[in-house]
């Protein structure tokens, strides 16, 4: 068995030589986040309950109501208003490390 060629039977592909970067720059995910708040994700149109994407949202990305389908940004879906409905969401800070 060939393990080094193509997946339509090409020919061998040959490993290309690495390139050195100018400077260091390493881009890496904070290991940690901070616990900011506690809200409730709920549309604003018609209060209906939303539930986020797994793995997490930022306040730009879309979101969409699934009664009435208003979209907009999460930003505009998320209330940090006392009381908090049984629909809670906690909202975290995660940052990047850059050296």
């Amino acid at each position: 068995m060939a393990l080094h060629r193509e997946i339509d039977g090409g020919q061998p592909i040959r490993p290309q030589p690495v390139e050195r970067l100018s400077g260091r720059h390493v881009r890496r995910q904070a290991e940690s986040s901070w616990h900011m708040a506690t809200g409730t994700l709920a549309c604003p149109a018609c209060d209906a309950p939303v539930l986020p994407a797994p793995g997490g949202v930022s306040p730009h990305d879309p979101l969409s109501c699934g009664f009435c389908r208003h979209v907009g940004a999460v930003r505009d879906f998320l209330s940090l208003a006392e009381p908090t409905r049984p629909t809670r969401v906690a909202v975290r800070v995660r940052g990047l490390a850059l050296r």
